[in-house]
């Protein structure tokens, strides 16, 4: 019997000390975990994104984890559990759809940035000595020159329904059918005109501002609706601390000055 409860007692102590070290365990990891934020990016935001995610580490210590696509699919995986927990939309039209779904907290969505979009060719002989000028454009979208022309999937990215919305008030879109390929997201379509596989595309201008290649030219924004960009805070972000400070950090100033320097405004024009 008192061996019985010799060993019992060792149990007791052996067990104890388990149940206390994976409380240790549970502590010290829990605070790391706080410390960063997985958001969803669009993909046109890339650079833009990098930029803010370094500031942010930079000014906080908090690391901006980023996945960037299409606005489509990306809600698609929101809405599917991807493990996301800060959305940046390249559109308004699916930020408030998972606010209005319960996807997302009540009231934090807002409009971080204003896209614009830009005519964009990497062969600087396209155009011979000449500029782009909004009296050629036409012509040169129908000629001979231009066998095809990217732009992004109008159905999930808002950058190709812009440029949809563009060519058609220009009066080309009919004639164009059969030059048109399209990108998965805008930054796939930027590569078919980097890679030559298109001789022209209607990207971000935050992709092509100061790049020292090729010819862009910046569509006027009366061309198209506004591309604003909202920002929107998940369900699985709202007890992540480092979550609110980033969608705190994004309504700043410094966060502003970043934006703007790469290429966006910050209310349409």
């Amino acid at each position: 019997m008192k061996a019985i409860r010799a060993y019992l007692g060792k149990l007791y102590k052996e067990l104890a000390f388990v149940i206390l070290f994976l409380s240790g365990v549970a502590f010290t990891v829990s605070p790391a975990l706080a410390e960063k934020v997985n958001i969803a990016v669009a993909a046109n935001f890339t650079a833009t994104g990098k930029a803010l995610a370094e500031d942010f580490k930079a000014r906080t210590g908090h690391e901006a984890v980023l996945s960037f696509g299409s606005t489509g699919k990306l809600y698609a995986q929101i809405i599917h559990g991807a493990p996301f927990d800060v959305f940046l939309s390249a559109d308004r039209v699916r930020p408030r759809k998972l606010e209005q779904d319960g996807f997302s907290v009540s009231s934090t969505r807002f409009t971080y940035a204003y896209g614009q979009i830009a005519l964009w060719t990497r062969d600087e002989k396209l155009l011979g000595d000449k500029e782009f000028r909004v009296e050629i454009i036409p012509s040169l979208l129908k000629g001979g020159q231009i066998t095809r022309l990217a732009v992004a999937n109008p159905k999930t990215a808002p950058y190709g329904l812009a440029a949809e919305q563009y060519l058609k008030n220009l009066g080309v879109y009919e004639q164009l059918q059969g030059k048109i390929v399209y990108g998965e997201n805008i930054a796939q379509t930027y590569q078919f005109a980097y890679t030559g596989n298109a001789e022209l595309a209607v990207v971000a201008y935050a992709l092509v501002l100061g790049s020292p290649r090729g010819k862009s030219w910046l569509i006027p924004q009366e061309d198209y609706e506004p591309l604003g960009q909202d920002a929107v805070l998940l369900k699985r972000g709202q007890s992540n601390k480092v979550a609110l400070a980033f969608m705190d950090y994004l309504k700043s100033r410094d966060a502003a000055v970043i934006i703007k320097k790469f290429g966006y405004t910050l209310e349409p024009r």
